[in-house]
């Protein structure tokens, strides 16, 4: 990864941005106030989960998981493919070893995406395919184009798509995630909405507009109560109901001792803004 190179730049509302235009080799991240867009810029190669993308991703995620300033994150791409899945160059010829590296580092991708603070939105504008359909599976929230679609074709090729089906599942569903890997077929995203993989999808000249207004909407929240509820969703959706409400009515219990649930509901009482302080 090369040294850091940011500059600084007001948007129209006079807010300050900063946006790294080096850095990385194929991801840009650019910060503008408390979202943060990291995109993956590798269109020629359509984005492919290369080793090098993934641990970019990875160092970005992690990066930003740690900066209180930042209270939301895109997840977007440049060029004519959302993210095409890992680069079969790298999967062609190797070891047991390298293959290893590869997947380790893509499953540590998809669990700091869950376990950063703040939620991660895809903005997915185009195809998702493979391991790029996991990524997708993976984030919190999903907001695609119209002209956006999903697969995971590994069967094509030999390769069951293991990994994805993990998030898959998560997603949508046994009967409909084993669909999708049998059958190898891409996903509308039309069926992709009633399926539960997005949130919901927009014209494509509407898609920046709508994930950012779904970030601003998040942004207005208390971040302590954001990241509360992202870290109780996924530990309870693991358990069976009776371990999940053991483990919610705690966190509940935690969270309305707290300062800025205090403020919130003061501020709704008095029919007035809440001033969130993290506490």
């Amino acid at each position: 990864m090369n040294a850091v190179e940011t500059d600084t730049i007001h948007n129209h509302t006079g807010q300050q941005t900063v946006r790294t235009t080096l850095g990385y080799e194929c991801i840009l991240v650019e910060y503008d106030g408390p979202i943060t867009t990291v995109t993956m810029n590798c269109p020629a190669c359509r984005n492919t989960l290369s080793l090098t993308m993934m641990e970019e991703l990875v160092a970005a995620l992690k990066a930003i998981g740690s900066d209180p300033s930042v209270r939301v994150v895109i997840l977007a791409a440049n060029g004519p493919v959302y993210c095409s899945g890992h680069d079969l160059r790298e999967l062609a010829d190797g070891d047991i070893r390298r293959f290893r590296r590869l997947f380790d580092v893509a499953t540590e991708l998809m669990l700091t995406i869950e376990s950063i603070p703040q939620p991660v939105i895809a903005k997915v504008h185009r195809l998702a395919t493979a391991a790029g359909c996991q990524l997708v599976a993976a984030c919190d929230l999903v907001v695609p184009s119209e002209e956006a679609t999903f697969s995971v074709p590994g069967m094509k090729i030999g390769l069951c798509c293991t990994t994805p089906m993990v998030p898959l599942t998560r997603a949508i569903g046994r009967k409909r995630a084993l669909e999708m890997l049998l059958t190898a077929e891409v996903v509308s995203v039309q069926t992709a909405a009633d399926w539960g993989l997005v949130n919901r999808v927009v014209p494509d000249n509407q898609l920046d507009a709508a994930a950012r207004g779904l970030a601003v909407t998040i942004c207005n929240a208390s971040p302590l109560t954001v990241a509360l509820g992202k870290q109780t969703f996924y530990v309870q959706a693991a358990l069976d109901d009776q371990k999940a409400y053991a483990y919610a009515k705690e966190l509940m219990t935690m969270n309305a001792m707290a300062s800025d649930a205090h403020e919130g509901v003061n501020a709704f009482l008095e029919k007035r803004q809440p001033i969130w302080t993290r506490h």
